[in-house]
């Protein structure tokens, strides 16, 4: 049997969403587009899943950008208003589990895309970032959505003007990644954020994360009014009276997700 170009695994309580074109450096496609849609819907689907983990299969590259085959490299349907890669990072932007992306190799353009969608993001020290997008004569308009929120505006300019490609210790410095980690301790890093994510309450990071999706364009008038109701809504929850009776009681939570 031909292998899926997204494999989708639930371990555990973390949901693994691996793109599987080793052989082509795991450029995106539709298929894979789809793929990891769909591992997002299935994760939120499942009541047990807490994280979600984004990687590439092999060694070589997490994502190399879109797949640049004769006739299929950026071949839109314009009939359709949304981009299907655009339409991704939506679905990303509006999820509230919350996700890890493991970046074992190179990640260049839409990877550097796929790269953001994550709240937290790890990666080897041998990994080149890069928007290389203006060397074959387009620019990485989408994924500035994301990157602008990020890294500094003259370091976003300076990388999608010149296309140049940047270690992993840069990536740190400009706030791209969280972490910096030797390839053979990758997957333990990852499987203890898995760990210690997975511990905390599920009620409590959705709607943390939901409060801070709503706040990301208000005034700090409109997002300190918004998160004063926000807090005083989460008291109401299972698992925020839970976590209080577990504290006084000096015992482990027990969390419903409710």
């Amino acid at each position: 049997m031909t292998e899926p170009e997204v494999k989708l695994e639930k371990r555990g309580q973390a949901f693994w969403i691996t793109l599987n074109r080793p052989e082509k450096r795991n450029a995106i496609n539709q298929t894979v587009i789809d793929g990891i849609r769909e591992g997002y819907e299935k994760a939120h689907s499942d009541s047990e899943v807490r994280v979600i983990v984004l990687t590439g299969a092999g060694e070589a590259a997490f994502c190399s950008g879109a797949d640049l085959q004769p006739g299929k490299a950026f071949a839109f349907d314009y009939s359709k208003p949304n981009v299907d890669y655009a339409d991704l990072m939506r679905l990303a932007a509006r999820a509230t589990l919350p996700s890890i992306v493991r970046v074992n190799g190179v990640c260049m353009a839409g990877g550097m895309g796929l790269l953001c969608m994550a709240d937290i993001a790890v990666a080897a020290d041998h990994v080149r970032f890069g928007l290389p997008e203006v060397k074959v004569g387009v620019f990485p308009m989408q994924v500035l959505s994301l990157l602008q929120r990020l890294v500094p505006p003259r370091i976003l300019r300076e990388w999608c003007f010149t296309g140049e490609p940047f270690g992993a210790e840069v990536a740190l410095q400009y706030g791209l990644i969280n972490y910096v980690i030797p390839a053979v301790e990758l997957d333990g890093k990852v499987s203890a954020l898995v760990e210690r994510i997975a511990a905390n309450s599920p009620t409590a990071i959705r709607r943390g994360k939901y409060a801070m999706q709503a706040i990301e364009s208000m005034s700090f008038e409109q997002a300190i009014a918004y998160t004063e109701n926000q807090i005083a809504t989460m008291t109401l929850t299972e698992d925020a009276r839970e976590g209080i009776a577990a504290f006084n009681e000096k015992r482990p939570p027990r969390w419903t997700g409710r």
